[in-house]
């Protein structure tokens, strides 16, 4: 017989709070016309961005982190000395070590939480989400902080007329927490690495210190790879996170998708058969694809601007490079 004493969490976890930092600097199509032979017209009806946001020199991976989290723990309700564990999805981050998360907790004046970065790509905030929802229930932290925050403005290749337009910079973050009724559904993930290549980094960190590359790493991707794979495996995906939470389209308030390409939300919303009362996140218009931020920005404007309310009942699903994905069912704070 086991002498360990088990673990004295939650009966279940809630997301309590949420904040959104988007950079000052609003950057239309016609800057990114600059370096591309394209057209507002051809990035729009391709993406539907309209304008996204790229962060300038002091508007740091940390320093984005740090004021949307101080709207999420706000939001909340509980102070900072309160949290337990900070959790910092990024692709964008340049130092190997330390994790920012640990800078990003000082800086909060959290105490001494458990503090680390995960690398999930788009469906950073879903892996998040998922370890936070565990350590509330398991016990090892009362309140956790999922941070998705990137620079991806660092990470492109503005003369790539497939990704130039695609990227902004941005951060989001929620505060989980314990709640004595589900609020956060089971998650459906997985990768699938042997289409790892459609989405990758142009070139490995080793390759540029050792002078081979011409000019810094970006992201790249076979767009129209990565689009059939999202419109028809991701809806499947959906569809599993419906299932495994017990409820139907007709039972949901918001559908809030990785915030990728307009094409591929309406391109779900259609394959899911979701009713005209849902409401579904479209951020991507004015923010542009922020990766593991897009989800808690797009979470957060639509609770601020009122399309969404507190108590609604949301599917969220998060996919890409790896390639990997994340889906779950949640209640709004």
């Amino acid at each position: 017989m086991s002498k360990i004493k088990p673990s004295q969490g939650a009966p279940y976890a809630r997301i309590m709070g949420v904040g959104g930092y988007r950079p000052t600097r609003v950057v239309p199509n016609e800057v990114i016309l600059e370096t591309i032979d394209s057209s507002d017209e051809w990035i729009r009806s391709r993406s539907g961005i309209q304008t996204r946001h790229w962060a300038s020199e002091e508007e740091t991976v940390a320093a984005m982190s740090v004021e949307a989290s101080g709207k999420a723990i706000a939001d909340a309700g509980i102070t900072p000395e309160q949290i337990g564990a900070v959790i910092v999805s990024t692709v964008s981050h340049f130092k190997q070590t330390p994790a920012i998360a640990t800078e990003i907790a000082d800086k909060l004046g959290t105490g001494r939480p458990a503090a680390f970065d995960i690398s999930a790509g788009c469906a950073g905030f879903g892996y998040g989400l998922t370890l936070a929802k565990g350590m509330v229930v398991e016990g090892s932290a009362e309140y956790v902080l999922v941070i998705g925050v990137e620079r991806l403005s660092d990470l492109t290749d503005l003369h790539d007329r497939a990704t130039a337009f695609l990227f902004g910079d941005g951060a989001g973050a929620v505060i989980v927490g314990p709640s004595k009724e589900p609020r956060i559904g089971p998650t459906v993930w997985g990768s699938e690495g042997d289409k790892s290549d459609t989405i990758k980094q142009t070139e490995s960190w080793e390759a540029y210190r050792n002078g081979a590359p011409d000019k810094f790493p970006a992201i790249t991707q076979e767009g129209q790879a990565v689009f059939r794979w999202a419109v028809f495996e991701m809806a499947k995906v959906a569809q599993q996170a419906l299932d495994a939470a017990g409820i139907t389209a007709d039972d949901l308030d918001v559908f809030i998708p990785h915030q990728a390409n307009e094409r591929i939300i309406d391109s779900m919303v259609k394959t899911l058969k979701l009713p005209e009362h849902v409401t579904v996140a479209r951020d991507v218009r004015t923010t542009g694809n922020t990766s593991a931020a897009s989800i808690p920005l797009a979470m957060e404007r639509l609770l601020a601007t009122g399309e969404a309310k507190s108590g609604d009942t949301a599917l969220v699903i998060g996919f890409g490079a790896g390639l990997v994905y994340a889906a779950t069912v949640v209640t709004l704070p």
